[in-house]
């Protein structure tokens, strides 16, 4: 075994597929591929992988993710064929509009799920900034971001959970976790800097986040409200979501949740206005155009 290579826990039944982050003499550091989930375990309990699409736990993501993935496409067809009716209503024919979709701030506490928010976000065509920042550095990068990139929607994520042997009485103290704290306090200052909560949308949490910390701390998006693991795209999911809504219209809550992967459990939020604009008429290359003055 060495670093990098795929691996399952034996003792958990193989339910999450991990990466080897760091390696030594008898524990491994081990990262989720698919859940923003970051473990250690004895050696002597993981089990190499070679073929991981071949497994239960990947094949159970892959159908999750690529359904949510379709929702999404799906989404944006009837959006661009719903704008396309209500102009031409307007304006009795056919004309060709731009879309000003909401701008997207995320900061991800873990580089390779960085790249994948990237890479949907890209495919989703969202305007997107993404930063891979430790969780503890997030409070001071979103106070000196914000007024830098101005986002219509930030993203705060990356690694959390419950403390090993908690007990169930402590559950709702912020001590619990690893990196509530550091969400907690990201998202008061940025919502510090924009008060209103459809000013500027807040998406925070990771795998078992504190779910009610998160909002009371001024997230409009939270994980995890049963404590779960949430797979590493759900925050995006949300994000994109919002970015595409109308900002006549609140973002449909049992939607967006119902669209991610880990569901009601994972995900949770409060009635939010969108971030999406369209503009007419489409600008035109000007061509041919003689200079009067």
């Amino acid at each position: 075994m060495k670093q990098g290579d795929l691996v399952v826990r034996k003792s958990y039944g193989g339910d999450v597929l991990f990466r080897v982050a760091i390696l030594d003499s008898e524990i491994a550091i081990l990262k989720g591929t698919d859940y923003r989930l970051l473990a250690d375990a004895p050696i002597r309990d993981l089990t190499v992988v070679s073929h991981p699409e071949s497994t239960g736990a990947a094949k159970e993501v892959r159908v999750k993710v690529n359904e949510s993935m379709r929702r999404m496409k799906e989404q944006r067809e009837k959006l661009v064929i719903h704008n396309a009716s209500e102009l031409r209503r307007a304006t009795n024919e056919s004309q060709p509009y731009f879309e000003v979709p909401g701008k997207v701030l995320h900061l991800d506490g873990d580089g390779n799920y960085m790249k994948k928010s990237m890479q949907l976000y890209t495919q989703m065509k969202v305007p997107a900034h993404g930063l891979h920042v430790h969780e503890s550095q997030m409070p001071e990068l979103v106070q000196r971001l914000l007024p830098q990139l101005n986002p219509d929607v930030i993203v705060i994520t990356g690694h959390d959970g419950v403390f090993k042997n908690t007990p169930q009485h402590e559950l709702m103290s912020i001590n619990s976790y690893k990196n509530s704290q550091n969400f907690c306090n990201a998202v008061r200052i940025a919502r510090e800097y924009e008060k209103s909560r459809d000013g500027l949308i807040i998406v925070a949490g990771a795998c078992q986040s504190h779910y009610e910390a998160l909002l009371q701390s001024g997230a409009n998006f939270a994980s995890s409200p049963g404590r779960i693991l949430i797979h590493a795209l759900d925050p995006v999911y949300v994000a994109i979501k919002a970015s595409y809504t109308s900002i006549r219209e609140t973002v449909n809550l049992a939607d967006v949740i119902h669209g991610t992967i880990s569901g009601i459990d994972g995900v949770g939020g409060i009635e939010t206005l969108g971030k999406y604009r369209v503009g007419l008429p489409k600008p035109k290359t000007l061509t041919g155009i003689k200079p009067t003055v």
